[in-house]
């Protein structure tokens, strides 16, 4: 199965990466970085949230209510704030209230980390993050709904890809951030992410 990062370049991600680069006036290769960034600490995020209560019933349950894929169907559209609630439900464009959901009160501190990873500045690496999440939601959204794709083997996915990689510390970009986000356990991501250097997580997102 490839992984989200992967599946967003068949649905259009250059060019989501190319307008995002013009919109928040950034390199594309700099841009590309957040995104990869932003889209392991959303995974491990949602990995966390699903191991939690009913964490997992309650993802699966807005994936079915909200998020059906369709914000994917018209990237250029959603960036340009073109979309109408004809095309795609209100609730499945709101990235603040999804960002809120997936981080919580980690959602300064993972700004901070992919600020640091790629370069981008933190106002726009928020306005990354809130941009992003429609989509992230929107392809697990799309993955669900083919044939070939379970629940439990979507569950199994978002959570594997949202975990350390201890055997395997730059086995993968999904893993990145499930490796970072306090590791030491203090609940802090910064101390962690400074602890290992800037090269070292560039590393691993490109290795």
């Amino acid at each position: 199965m490839n992984t989200l990062f992967e599946l967003l370049k068949a649905e259009g991600g250059d060019v989501l990466v190319d307008q995002l680069s013009k919109q928040l006036g950034a390199e594309p290769e700099q841009t590309e970085t957040a995104v990869q960034s932003a889209f392991s600490a959303m995974l491990s995020g949602l990995s966390k949230n699903i191991v939690s209560g009913e964490g997992a019933s309650s993802f699966l349950g807005a994936l079915d209510r909200d998020h059906d894929g369709s914000v994917l169907n018209d990237l250029m559209g959603y960036l340009g704030g073109n979309m109408t609630q004809a095309q795609v439900a209100p609730s499945a464009l709101n990235g603040a209230g999804i960002l809120g959901h997936i981080l919580g009160g980690n959602q300064n501190s993972v700004v901070d980390a992919i600020a640091k990873i790629s370069g981008l500045d933190q106002s726009k690496t928020g306005k990354l993050l809130v941009t992003l999440a429609p989509v992230v939601m929107g392809l697990l959204g799309k993955m669900k709904k083919t044939n070939n794709v379970s629940d439990n083997t979507l569950l199994d996915l978002v959570f594997k890809s949202g975990q350390p990689q201890e055997e395997k510390p730059h086995g993968g970009l999904m893993g990145v951030f499930g490796g970072l986000l306090d590791r030491d356990g203090d609940g802090s991501y910064m101390d962690d992410i400074l602890s290992m250097g800037t090269k070292s997580l560039l590393g691993g997102l490109f290795k």
